[in-house]
């Protein structure tokens, strides 16, 4: 038996990680199924990164919980990941009866929201969004398309004015980071959450946070926060995660892109290939050891991280194709698995899918101006995420004549 933790663990919070995080997955397989590591300097955790430990922990609700208050207790109030892994009343951080309650109600929410409805929102992001940059003939993809893209469509969908997307965008990206800004990201986030709940309070709309509100399960308005708190940072950040890496891809290979743009090959296979091999939630689906364990070789304290490394699955699952050493199931585990996998799947990949089309349709000859492997990467454990895609293509505006409707 092994006990997954070496003098040193890896360090995914260093730069080096968002640079090329394939060298610290191959340190941490090279421990075992489960590997020791730091989400954050003197915050350890054990890290799965192979498919069959990552598929039994996500299904065995009897071992592991969700809820990371006994780990709380040992970390440093001013730790940086606390704003993605404290608990709160939702059904991330759920178990049980209470996991079920909030999940289903969430699960309603969202079905109210109709296929045409969610496109036609992102079309009209889209279309804000090129009205800005559109003219200069040039944009970064990241920073003024991907990230206020999803600010756009969710604040939307939330039932907050359009000039507070920004301030939206600005904070998830501050929590998700970590390091010296993430306190002041989650403080920003809680406040934009809790003036929406407020005001939905006292004037329902057509919007998720209104549904919820007046959901059968009888959330109260702590819980709808908490709720809507969870779903807008895990609908925000990778979203615009996911669109700007399929983006890179796009752009990165010509002949992907010439196929893309005359119809021949839809967006949707980029978008698969991402969520293959450079899944925008790199390293996530936090489990805690009801009590001590021997987990696939690793001896599993209670009160530890127990991360699912769905970066390092990708990859080395990729390794075997390579290699001819195909498993058995090559299927990704982007969306997780078990009672906790995505609730969401259709809407997220109808609002990436969207976006990309309609941004090609608009701005059919985007050209990068940095290649693909000198692209940089935002740091933090938690993501694989884009610090920006800078673009060149020839000056144009949504309301030229011959543009999509």
């Amino acid at each position: 038996m092994t006990t997954a933790s070496p003098t040193r663990p890896v360090r995914l919070w260093e730069d080096g990680f968002a640079l090329d995080p394939y060298g610290y997955y191959a340190a941490l397989r090279a421990q075992g199924p489960v590997g020791w590591a730091e989400l954050a300097p003197g915050v350890p955790a054990y890290v799965v990164t192979e498919r069959r430990a990552a598929l039994d922990l996500l299904r065995d609700t009897e071992t592991f919980s969700h809820d990371p208050r006994p780990w709380e207790t040992t970390v440093a109030e001013d730790s940086p990941v606390l704003g993605m892994m404290r608990w709160r009343p939702n059904s991330l951080f759920a178990d049980g009866a209470a996991h079920i309650r909030y999940r289903a109600a969430l699960i309603d929410a969202f079905d109210r929201i109709e296929p045409h409805d969610l496109r036609a929102r992102v079309h009209r992001a889209v279309h804000v969004l090129v009205s800005r940059f559109g003219p200069r003939g040039q944009a970064d993809l990241v920073g003024e398309f991907a990230r206020p893209l999803m600010a756009l469509v969710f604040n939307s969908l939330f039932g907050l004015p359009e000039s507070q997307s920004e301030r939206l965008d600005r904070a998830l990206g501050m929590m998700i980071e970590g390091g010296a800004q993430a306190a002041a990201g989650e403080a920003e986030f809680g406040g934009y959450v809790l003036e929406l709940i407020a005001a939905k309070a006292q004037a329902r709309g057509d919007d998720l946070t209104s549904w919820l509100l007046d959901h059968p399960a009888g959330l109260d308005p702590e819980e709808v926060t908490w709720q809507v708190f969870l779903t807008l940072g895990a609908g925000h950040e990778p979203t615009a995660n996911l669109v700007s890496n399929a983006l890179s891809r796009i752009l990165g290979t010509s002949v992907y892109y010439s196929t893309l743009t005359s119809g021949a090959r839809p967006v949707m296979d980029a978008v698969v290939e991402v969520l293959h091999h450079e899944t925008p939630l790199a390293n996530y689906g936090i489990h805690y050891a009801r009590s001590p364990v021997t987990f696939h070789g690793a001896w599993i304290r209670p009160a530890t991280p127990v991360v699912v490394s769905y970066g390092a699955l990708a990859h080395f699952a990729e390794q075997e194709v390579v290699t001819g050493r195909h498993p058995q199931d090559a299927s990704h585990l982007s969306w997780s698995a078990g009672p906790h996998a995505c609730p969401v799947k259709r809407h997220t990949l109808l609002i990436a899918t969207e976006a990309i089309e309609r941004l090609t349709q608009w701005l059919p000859d985007l050209e990068p101006l940095v290649e693909r492997a000198e692209l940089t990467w935002r740091p933090g454990p938690f993501h694989r995420s884009l610090t920006s895609l800078p673009v060149r293509f020839g000056p144009r505006t949504p309301d030229q004549p011959g543009d999509p409707s």
